[in-house]
Order: structure tokens, then sequence, then C-alpha cells
């Protein structure tokens, strides 16, 4: 008997230990006596007397999920690949052993900080203005410097930049961002320090499958079909192609990226692995790297990120969740503003990153089978159950799409409507109601005193309205708010603390993560509504991320279904121990620590706290965050990728909420850039724009001056126009 799986699903080092035999279109278990297919918790396992590969089964949707339970014959319709180290450890952070890469004169390498670089936006022909801003970016802290180079027209003007910079004494390594022409690719090497190649866009490797999606087909038969042209041509593209621009950077000491992104992935990817990170993904080529003995440097970045904050904020959850991995050598924010504007926010990542390593943050071994780090798979707590008799509806204290928690102090109870209003509710005739961006809970820390008629009826108008109030035992205890939701550490719970509130209190339970398991223990024994991760920022040696991963590990693995809430309190500026933290670190900070947690689909919703910070910018950070980790949109999303001179998008204000609109000062990588937007707005030619549905160009050559018009018709001609709400 024979089992058949797709090509590669299979490393190479497990052919051998289970009689796997490696060929290009199958890979063949030829001793089917040896080997035994069971689940285990749903997760398939091929298994022989000494070897166990317990098996990842493709994202949802994908048309290659399944597998038929047959011994006799395994389709090749099973995408799976198998569970394998992806990072140095999953209970602290390790930085992943790399070789040295020389850019120039600067050394990439886990030996070696994390280096940061950015990318011009001038049109590169502009030499003088390249030049200038060049020098910008480096006197800002920047190690390397990516310049596009997009055809021949740019490329004599490479060698008059890097003339003009070597006069000025400006040696910062320049990088060539090659797309599409090979040519370009082997000339620029002459006088840049790095090439960059897009494998989805450069050279005959882009256009080898462009028969088959001609077709529309895309199927099995057609993938295969597809891999035997790439092997009967693989010799020529490389030789013709690939291989003289690795001659020549190895003659001239260049060193070489290999980068993806998701806007250029081919069509046949696409279709064979859908949109998951089968096609791209870090966690993924790091497992195969480890397979293959490889020790490659990483670049990481976030394309259209955006401006400002809410880029600094997706940066954060994608480059800071791998930097927790120690996945991670070189950095680049991509935010639409200067270049220099960029430098900040990556030294802050690589602050963190470095200090993390460093100290190797983490928290006791533990064994971790639930994650799933090679897909999404969000786990969903269990909402609240409204219970018999209860006086007020407590299933409004969380957001099913995530939850945004705000601390308040007894001061800003004595203004009520500026509360409400700050706490984003709708106001009517002055009375509080929840809106589609209303925090759903509110922790206080202090409860007003019970004479406090005014404090106390405002919070009562907030319960009533399905807005949870959370507050300390201590505080319940002393001075009993009606149904407010009561806060209780284990070592409160355990010694029975609680125990004289009133039968039916709901409780909200405060976790490290850290703790031994006898005291985790504790939890099943608890009726609570929620759980909020709480680990003090100022530990210097836990690790937040992986206490909170040991935290969800031990809740999956006993079936409790707690929502858990991120809880992180930011030190406040005063002398001791605490440090004034800045409002950048802070939206950092919540990225690294919470986002990345979040995007890995763990967690039900955050609640920052940060001393000093303006309320507003803390609930808006909370509401980012939570709509960059693909949760809960509450504004639309603007997706700014700009390599040419920028385009301004002149006071247009988009109301709808469940949208992407991509703005662009130029296509480089070709429509797949459009991959996550709903509509495009993209600059044609100068002055002009083309309007996007998706990756198709439906307007082309709009005058500037009406295309924020043009986009704003759009959007109302494909019914998700969203007229703003009135205003008081």
């Amino acid at each position: 008997m024979v089992v058949e799986m797709a090509s590669g699903v299979v490393p190479a080092s497990y052919h051998q230990s289970i009689g796997f035999a490696k060929s290009w279109d199958f890979v063949r278990a030829s001793n089917l006596q040896s080997l035994k297919f069971r689940r285990s918790k749903g997760v398939p396992v091929i298994r022989n007397s000494t070897n166990t590969i317990e098996l990842e089964p493709a994202s949802d949707g994908s048309p290659l999920l399944g597998i038929r339970p047959s011994f006799v014959f395994l389709k090749a319709c099973l995408n799976v690949v198998p569970r394998q180290k992806y990072c140095e450890s999953i209970h602290k952070t390790i930085r992943r052993k790399t070789c040295t890469v020389m850019v120039g004169n600067v050394a990439l390498g886990s030996e070696h900080p994390i280096r940061i670089q950015t990318m011009t936006t001038t049109d590169t022909k502009d030499v003088a203005a390249t030049v200038e801003q060049v020098m910008s970016i480096a006197d800002r802290g920047a190690d390397i410097v990516r310049i596009t180079v997009q055809g021949r027209k740019e490329t004599d003007p490479c060698f008059e930049i890097k003339n003009a910079l070597v006069k000025k004494n400006y040696n910062i390594p320049l990088v060539a961002d090659i797309h599409f022409a090979p040519s370009v690719a082997m000339r620029v090497a002459e006088c840049f320090e790095k090439i960059r190649v897009n494998p989805g866009n450069f050279g005959a490797f882009s256009t080898l499958f462009l028969y088959f999606l001609s077709l529309g087909e895309h199927s099995l038969k057609s993938w295969n079909a597809q891999k035997m042209i790439i092997r009967k041509n693989f010799s020529i593209l490389t030789r013709y192609v690939f291989t003289p621009l690795v001659e020549k950077c190895k003659k001239y000491g260049r060193a070489m990226r290999i980068g993806t992104n998701h806007g250029s992935l081919s069509d046949r990817i696409m279709s064979y692995y859908g949109d998951s990170p089968r096609g791209m993904a870090y966690r993924l080529l790091v497992t195969e790297m480890n397979i293959l003995g490889w020790e490659y440097p990483l670049h990481l970045g976030v394309t259209e990120a955006g401006e400002g904050e809410d880029g600094g904020m997706k940066s954060a959850i994608g480059i800071g969740t791998l930097l927790m991995d120690g996945l991670d050598d070189t950095i680049r924010v991509s935010l639409t503003e200067p270049p220099e504007e960029e430098i900040d926010p990556c030294n802050r990542l690589a602050n963190l990153g470095m200090e993390a390593a460093e100290l190797q943050k983490g928290v006791e071994p533990f064994e971790e089978k639930n994650r799933r780090y090679f897909d999404f798979q969000r786990r969903s707590g269990q909402l609240p159950v409204q219970k018999e008799g209860e006086e007020v509806d407590y299933r409004g204290v969380l957001h099913r799409d995530g939850s945004v928690f705000m601390s308040i102090s007894l001061d800003q109870l004595q203004a009520p409507e500026a509360l409400y209003k700050s706490l984003a509710t709708k106001l009517i005739v002055g009375m509080p109601f929840k809106d589609l961006a209303t925090v759903d809970s509110i922790l206080l820390r202090k409860l007003p005193p019970l004479d406090d008629k005014d404090a106390r009826l405002a919070l009562k108008r907030l319960i009533d309205v399905s807005m949870g109030v959370i507050t300390p035992l201590s505080e319940q205890l002393a001075k009993p708010l009606p149904n407010a939701l009561v806060m209780v550490n284990l070592d409160e719970f355990s010694s029975g603390a609680h125990k004289p509130l009133p039968q039916g209190t709901r409780l909200v339970v405060s976790v490290r993560g850290d703790e031994p398991i006898d005291e985790l223990e504790i939890l099943k024994s608890i009726d609570a509504v929620m759980i909020l991760h709480y680990l003090p920022y100022t530990e210097e040696k836990t690790s937040r991320v992986h206490a909170a991963r040991r935290l969800f590990e031990y809740l999956s693995e006993n079936s409790l279904e707690f929502p858990v809430i991120h809880h992180i309190r930011f030190p406040k500026k005063s002398t001791g121990s605490f440090v004034y933290i800045a409002r950048d670190d802070l939206v950092i900070g919540a990225g690294t620590k919470a986002g990345s947690l979040l995007v890995d689909g763990l967690g039900d919703g955050v609640l920052l706290e940060g001393a000093d910070q303006d309320f507003d910018f803390l609930r808006n950070t909370s509401f980012n965050l939570l709509q960059g980790c693909r949760l809960r949109n509450t504004k639309t999303l603007f997706l700014k990728r700009t390599i040419m001179p920028r385009l301004l998008l002149n006071g247009i204000i988009l109301p709808c909420c469940d949208m992407r609109v991509t703005i662009m000062g130029c296509i480089v990588n070709g429509p797949g850039e459009m991959a996550d937007a709903d509509f495009g707005y993209v600059g044609g030619a100068p002055g002009k724009i083309d309007l996007y549905v998706g990756k198709t160009v439906v307007q082309r050559g709009i005058a500037m001056e009406g295309a924020t018009d043009a986009l704003i018709q759009l959007i109302k001609d494909h019914d998700r126009w969203v007229d703003p709400p009135a205003q008081d």
C-alpha cells in the first residue's frame, strides 16, 4: 500500500526516519505496515514505533482541507505542516542564531544589534533630493537605506547618488529595491551594497505561470503541472536570470535579500494556499530553515502600516510578535510620513526586542500544545450569560469582537456628562447609551463614598446600559456598589476573603500567568465572568507575552473558557522603580505586549492604563489595537503605502467603519498590493488618480482635484457609505 501527499508537506528530515521517500511530485510512505494513522484532539498524527509527526491542517476555507480516512490511499489533498520548532524557546525570548552578513560596513546577524533601516520616498531620478533624504535618514540614526530602482531610467542616477554621498562622507549602505528587471539589478549591483529582489515579480519567475492563469485553472492537477514546468525549466531560469546576479553580487561583495510581501504573491500561491500564512509566513520559513540547517538573518517589516500612531501600532503588532520569539535581525517600520520619522519607532521596537533577548525574559518551562502559531484560529472566551433574577443585563460588559476597558478615577465621576462623552457613549437628554465604539467596561479602583449620591447615580446609569463597573474586593466590601463586578486575585479567593459578598456577585479574577500550577488550579472552582491578565510592567525577568501564553495553555488544557482581557498598567512619571513612559512607547509597548497575543487569537480585549496619559488617547489606542489585530472594526482603515512622492486625500473623512481603503503614490508590485483593501486610491500619472475595487481598476486618469469626490461616489455605489452621526 502507498500513502501519497502533496510535495514537500513532510520535511526532508523525516523522510528516512519514518520511511518517506522524496520525489519531485509526491512524498511517499512505502511501508504502511510500520505506520499508524490516528487523530489526537482532531489533529492527524502519523507514527511508527519510534517517531511521531503531528500534523497541522490547512487554514479554514482552503480547498486542500480534509483527510480521507482510508489506509489504502490518502489523496494529495492534505496540506499540512509538522509541529516543529520555529523559535529557540517557547517560554522565553532567545534570539535565533544566525550567521553574519555584511551590508557594506554594517554587520547583520544575531551577534550584532538589531539594525534599523528605512526607504526613500523621492523620485530616484532626482539625485539631489534623494541624496538629501539619505543624509537626513542617516543623521537620524538609521543603519541602512533602501532606494527603489524601478527601471533603466533610474539606474544611472544610482551611481550619481552613491558618488555624491561618498563625497559628503556618508558611507551608510544603500539597498536597491528591484522590481521586474534583472538587468537593472545587474547594473545597480556595481554601486549599491545590497540588492533586494522579490520572487513574486522578478524576471521570468513572475511570468512562468501565465499560461495556467489564463486558463483560470488552479486545481491540484494544474498545480502539479506547474511544478513539472518549474522542474524542467529551473536550470534555464537560474542560469540566465538568477545565477548571473548572484555571481555579480559575489564579485562585488554585495549582499542580497529575497523579500516577499503580501501584495506581490502570485495568483498561483494565493489560489493554492488561500489568503493564509501558508503562502508567506516567518514562522513557517524559520521552521523550514531549521530543518535545512540554514542560519540566514531575517528582515521584518509591515507594509501599508499607515501613519502616526496607527502605523506604529500595526508595526508593533506584526514586528513585536516575532521580536518576542527572538526572530529578527533588521527592522523597517513603514509609515506614510517622511522616512526620517520611521527611525524612532524602529528604535523603540529594536530596544524592546534586544532587552527581552539580553535578559532572556520568560517564565518557567511549560509544554505548549494548543497555540496555533502556523495559522490563525481565535480562542473565543465564553461571553456572560444572564442569570435568573439578575437586576441588570451583564451580557454587554464584553464585546464579542473584542472588548475595550478603561480605568477611571473618582474625579471623573464629578462631571458625569464629560465622563460619558470620554467613554464614547451617545448622549440623549444627558443619559448615556452605548454606541459602536463605546468602552465596554470600566475599572474603578476607589468607589465613591456611600453618601456621594451624584457619583453613585452616574455609575448606576452606566450599569443600566450594560457597561461593566469593576472594583476591587476591598472596596466592594467597604462601600458596596449594587451590581458591580468584583475583582479578586487568586490569594483572595483561596483564603475565602470573597465569601462575605452577597450570593450571585459577579467576579473578575486577576491572574499573573506565571503562578505555580497548583495556584492556577483554583481557577477550576471559580465562577468568574472573565480573567484580567495582569503582570506588573516593571518585572525585569518575567515576560508578559510568555506568561500569557502559559496561562492560555493552562486554560485550554483544562477546557476553561473564561474570556481573558489583557491588562497593562504602564508606569508613571516619578522617582524610584517607576520611570516615565512616553506616548510612543505606550503605543509600541501595547502593540508588542498585547497585540502579539491578540494576533495569535489569544485574548478577548484590552485594558490599558497610563498615568499622565490623556484619557481619549488611551481609549483610541485601545480601539486601534483591536482593529490592528483584525478584531473589532470601529473606523475606516486606511492602508497607506507610497513609494513615489506622496498623495494627499484632501480633507476626506469616511464615517463607514468596516472598510479598508488603500492610498498609494503608485503601484510598484502590481494590483496584488490591493489584496487587503476594499477600495484603492492610487497615483496613475502625475496629477491623475486611478480608483480600484479590490484588485480591479475601475476608473483611470481622474484629475486629483475631483478624485476624492469620485472615491466617495464609488463607495456609495457599492452601498458601503454610512452617513456620519448627527453632532449634539
